[in-house]
């Protein structure tokens, strides 16, 4: 391509300083070094994470460096590769990973978990391998959010931290797989191991916890309340499969002791969707004893969870989740297949499409609880017959 090894001007939404709105900016991204591939970001969603990161740093958010471009769920095509990468070439569809599967540390090796920790303490500082970012901006380095930065028209990530994905795929559909969709579905699915007839409850009913009420279906629970302090969230929970949904506003104890009450006993498996420790104490103690399990699946980094001892001694599980348990770039081109053949939603979770330049609405939405998703197009798809292009 006519880009390659070049730096590529391009747009990009950058937060200067947190709790500050994002700025529309020219940004320059430099040519991929080794083991890294640039890439041409066609779709982004926008996920309460990189809301969080802007608005809550130091309000259980650990501090990342600014000015930062955020965004993290996105899908595109290959750009350009660089040195040492044999799994991409130019003009493949991919989707950038916040979380990488190397396949050669202990760790991937491991069929136990997916926490991959290859240039991880990098990519949490906001920078690659080599201790710096490929994105300028006014001749200032701008830090990359989670490695990605997918709130730029083009970003450059490591080779491990990408999935390639089939040729047909919509992007501005799978994107939502880079995070959200995969995390909640994958909490039922793979952290939780949610079972046949059983009875489920998910607190939170935004993009993460609509999707575990898609993984409880899928497993084919039995019963699945949905919770949420938005009654407004309630129809679209039981599109994706809840069977009953609880407003804690519309009672006068705890919403533990309502549903403990509406199960007789408590529910079987318990999926905390927020990020509040709060409602995860709250979720915990609505599962039954002897086996009950709660799997945290909301993000928070520095806030405290109490845990009654009693309740763990009594039976119950505890468990946590990144990024549903999925094995970023071998599973998520299978999660691909499965929304390809309509065993999976994607297309009921986007509420909203806009522009980059629209991004700011986009976060108002989402804080004022009317979005599930929204997607953001980088680019204007230019339509041929029979053919798409960006």
């Amino acid at each position: 391509m006519a880009t390659t090894g070049q730096v590529i001007k391009c747009k990009a939404a950058v937060a200067w300083e947190p709790g500050k709105t994002l700025s529309i900016e020219d940004v320059e991204v430099a040519p991929p070094k080794v083991h890294e591939v640039r890439i041409k970001i066609v779709a982004t969603g926008v996920c309460h994470t990189d809301w969080e990161y802007l608005y809550e740093t130091g309000k259980g958010m650990k501090f990342r460096p600014f000015p930062l471009v955020l965004g993290h769920e996105a899908a595109g095509v290959v750009e350009s590769i660089g040195p040492e990468v044999t799994k991409f070439s130019p003009g493949d569809k991919v989707i950038p990973l916040f979380l990488p599967q190397c396949e050669n540390c202990e760790r991937c090796q491991s069929p136990k978990t997916n926490l991959c920790r290859r240039n991880w303490s990098n990519t949490q500082l906001g920078v690659l391998a080599d201790g710096t970012s490929r994105i300028s901006c006014k001749g200032q380095h701008v830090y990359q959010f989670l490695g990605v930065s997918s709130f730029s028209q083009y970003t450059v990530v490591p080779d491990t931290s990408l999935a390639k994905i089939r040729s047909d795929a919509p992007l501005n559909k799978v994107c939502l797989l880079g995070c959200g969709v995969s995390t909640g579905y994958g909490a039922a699915i793979n952290t939780g191991k949610v079972e046949k007839d059983s009875l489920c409850a998910v607190f939170g009913l935004g993009a993460v916890g609509l999707a575990a009420i898609m993984g409880c279906k899928a497993a084919e629970a039995k019963r699945i309340i949905g919770v949420d302090i938005n009654p407004d969230k309630f129809e679209k929970a039981k599109v994706f499969g809840a069977t009953e949904c609880v407003n804690p506003k519309d009672h006068s104890k705890p919403i533990q002791e309502v549903l403990v009450d509406m199960t007789e006993g408590g529910v079987d498996f318990a999926l905390e969707c927020v990020g509040s420790p709060p409602v995860m104490s709250a979720a915990l103690e609505s599962t039954t004893d002897a086996w009950g399990v709660c799997v945290i699946a909301g993000w928070t980094e520095t806030e405290v969870m109490n845990v009654m001892v009693e309740k763990i001694l009594m039976g119950r599980t505890l468990k946590g989740t990144y990024f549903g348990g999925w094995k970023s770039v071998q599973d998520v081109p299978k999660l691909v297949d499965s929304y390809m053949d309509r065993k999976l939603k994607l297309d009921e979770f986007i509420t909203h499409n806009l522009s980059l330049d629209q991004i700011n609405v986009a976060f108002e939405l989402l804080k004022s609880g009317k979005s599930i998703r929204t997607v953001i197009s980088l680019w204007q798809e230019k339509t041929k017959p029979g053919v798409a292009t960006f």
